[in-house]
């Protein structure tokens, strides 16, 4: 075997299968035995900070797309169903209502 040191043995050469902690998540570079490794959200590998920081960086923008779409839909779903809602409600003015 030549690259006893980075295989996940698994019986024979052909089968290898890469260990997760081999490659890098996000530039895919090969991550060494004797090097750090810089994990996020458990189990995601990544050969260094400024890979890592990219990942975070990129989750977070997509994580506030995903909060501006869902909120501007739930606004739209909001008045729509306000619009409804008023039509069919009698309100008195003047008057507080307690739940």
């Amino acid at each position: 075997m030549t690259r006893s040191s980075s295989l996940y043995y698994t019986g024979c050469e052909e089968n290898y299968e890469p260990h997760f902690l081999d490659t890098c998540s996000l530039c895919q570079r090969a991550i060494s035995n004797n090097s750090d490794i810089f994990m996020y959200r458990g189990n995601t590998p990544f050969c260094s900070q400024e890979c890592r920081q990219e990942q975070i960086e990129m989750d977070e923008a997509d994580e506030k797309r995903w909060k501006h779409s869902s909120k501007r839909s739930n606004n739209i779903k909001s008045s729509e169903s306000t619009k409804d809602s008023d039509t069919k409600k009698a309100v008195r003015t003047g008057s507080i209502a307690v739940a």
